[in-house]
């Protein structure tokens, strides 16, 4: 396990070497390559500024409104008789809108639950097994310029579910044992 960690420390400098030393063999001007990309990324951020504020505004306004905490306890009566954990409600909406918001309710349900607590476990569980649908959707097709998004949405929240499911198997099973 120290092999991997030790070998972990290495890998992101061995691959910034790795470039820049192909380019070099290549004999392609790597520096302005980079310069290029690094213009077109500069203003890839100022196109997609508007959605990422609109959604940070619209995750904030659902959160400090209190409806995420009424719309949990309408869908609490049917969440119970599936497994899973009311108190990860709020959690599961705000995943598909914002990581960064939904790693604050995952920091508040680390502290009132615990780490290692089920809750806690789903949770972290939960994080690494969904994805930020309606985040990556607009930026990611606002940058490519797709209109048609044909399934991805379907595909998207059913592979979401899927995650929230096999978190909570993940973490009964762990905390079982």
């Amino acid at each position: 396990m120290k092999f991997l960690l030790y070998l972990s420390d290495f890998i992101v400098p061995f691959v910034i070497f790795y470039i820049v030393g192909f380019g070099i063999l290549m004999k392609t001007k790597v520096y302005e390559h980079f310069i290029k990309g690094a213009r077109k990324g500069f203003f890839t951020v100022i196109k997609i500024m508007p959605t990422l504020i609109g959604l940070m505004v619209a995750v904030g306004v659902l959160r400090a409104s209190g409806f995420l905490d009424f719309f949990a306890e309408v869908v609490s009566r049917f969440v119970v008789h599936i497994g899973f954990p009311v108190q990860l409600v709020p959690l599961t909406i705000v995943r598909m809108f914002s990581s960064s918001a939904a790693t604050g309710l995952v920091l508040d349900i680390f502290k009132e639950y615990g780490t290692d607590s089920y809750i806690g476990l789903v949770a972290s569980i939960m994080m690494s097994c969904t994805e930020t649908i309606f985040y990556t959707m607009s930026v990611y097709f606002m940058t490519a310029n797709i209109k048609k998004t044909r399934y991805t949405l379907a595909g998207a929240l059913l592979a979401t579910f899927a995650g929230i499911a096999v978190s909570v198997l993940l973490a009964s099973g762990m905390y079982a044992g």
